[in-house]
């Protein structure tokens, strides 16, 4: 990486801390800020990792422009803050989510654009609506639903959802607050030539996420099986067989590395990122995942009514980015399982307080 700086927003957050983690192992005369205002309970476990590689923690919030304006200037900008939770603003007041989420990550193009500085933007997959979503046609196979070959609408195949899928329709709160974003960050793209990627995230997990029900499930699930905890199949006729891709937040930092490297070929691009269908489980595959690496069964209820701002499926499709970076992801979601379980038996003590 030819970026002698680096600052990444919400870096004592999961994806964040991961990746100044390993931009610091792969460069380590990188200078690396990670910024953060620690809302998130568990990011100040980050703190002493980070302390450790190195990296300089600066405690600070994107929803205040003084906060950033105060910083050094860098060469490149990896926008990782978020509220990341696809309730935000569903069972509570919405002011948060939307300054965080879109007033946060204006603020962070403008220091862009004073340092011109590379901006590299992680969106979400949550962008497409979920009543676009609702109209894929599925079939219901043994222990996954799967996407039926004939579809009603553009931008769907057996790989998954790709860029060109429709964009009308509601999305949650949060989704919403991350499409705002990108239109901002082409306008700023275009307007005030900054160089920008997008990259719309699938599920991102590995260890040291703080997982919960709305956010972080892969890990959840794991920690249920560790601590021998009871679980349960919401929604879509109870069985658990609602289908999401996973990343491990190690592919995704191999892509945005290369993306850093490549900035000429990547820049002003958007394009979908995760596990796609060959990394992708059903929550009843992920139980009998869970069940063979921790060795331990648990109790699972069953509820058949679909909650608010559920789908039943999101496939990654990767086309786009493997056309364009050769990137593809290569940990498998019994890799991806079993990191997250040797992570929670070595720092048992330290997380059970937070996931159970």
């Amino acid at each position: 990486m030819q970026h002698k700086s680096l600052l990444i927003t919400g870096g004592a957050g999961f994806v964040g801390s991961a990746l100044a983690l390993q931009f610091k192992r792969a460069y380590p005369d990188c200078h690396i800020l990670a910024f953060d205002n620690l809302k998130r309970r568990g990011s100040e476990l980050n703190l002493p990792r980070l302390k450790q590689a190195g990296i300089e923690f600066i405690h600070g919030d994107i929803r205040s422009s003084e906060d950033l304006n105060v910083l050094p200037a860098v060469d490149a900008l990896i926008e990782a803050s978020a509220e990341p939770s696809v309730l935000a603003g569903l069972t509570s007041a919405p002011d948060y989510l939307i300054n965080t989420n879109l007033g946060g990550t204006v603020n962070c193009l403008n220091y862009a654009r004073r340092h011109n500085a590379a901006f590299i933007f992680l969106s979400t997959s949550r962008i497409y609506p979920i009543n676009q979503i609702d109209k894929i046609t599925t079939y219901e196979a043994e222990t996954r639903f799967e996407i039926s070959p004939e579809q009603p609408i553009a931008g769907i195949s057996a790989r998954g959802i790709a860029e060109d899928f429709p964009l009308e329709g509601y999305r949650s709160l949060y989704g919403a607050t991350k499409l705002c974003s990108e239109y901002l960050i082409q306008e700023y793209h275009h307007f005030y030539n900054l160089r920008t990627v997008i990259n719309r995230c699938g599920v991102l997990t590995g260890p040291w996420q703080m997982g919960k029900v709305d956010q972080g499930v892969i890990v959840l699930w794991v920690a249920r099986h560790f601590w021998q905890q009871p679980l349960g199949y919401f929604g879509f006729g109870g069985t658990g067989k609602q289908v999401r891709d996973i990343l491990h937040v190690d592919d995704l930092f191999e892509l945005v590395d290369y993306q850093l490297q490549h900035l000429d070929q990547v820049n002003g691009h958007t394009m979908n990122v995760g596990g796609g269908y060959s990394i992708s489980v059903s929550l009843q595959e992920l139980t009998a995942v869970c069940q063979r690496v921790t060795g331990n069964t648990v109790s699972i209820s069953s509820q058949a009514e679909n909650r608010q701002a559920d789908i039943q499926l999101y496939l990654t499709d990767n086309t786009r980015v493997t056309a364009l970076t050769g990137w593809q992801p290569k940990r498998t979601v019994e890799q991806i399982v079993t990191d997250v379980y040797q992570w929670l038996r070595e720092n048992e003590q330290q997380l059970k307080p937070l996931l159970t």
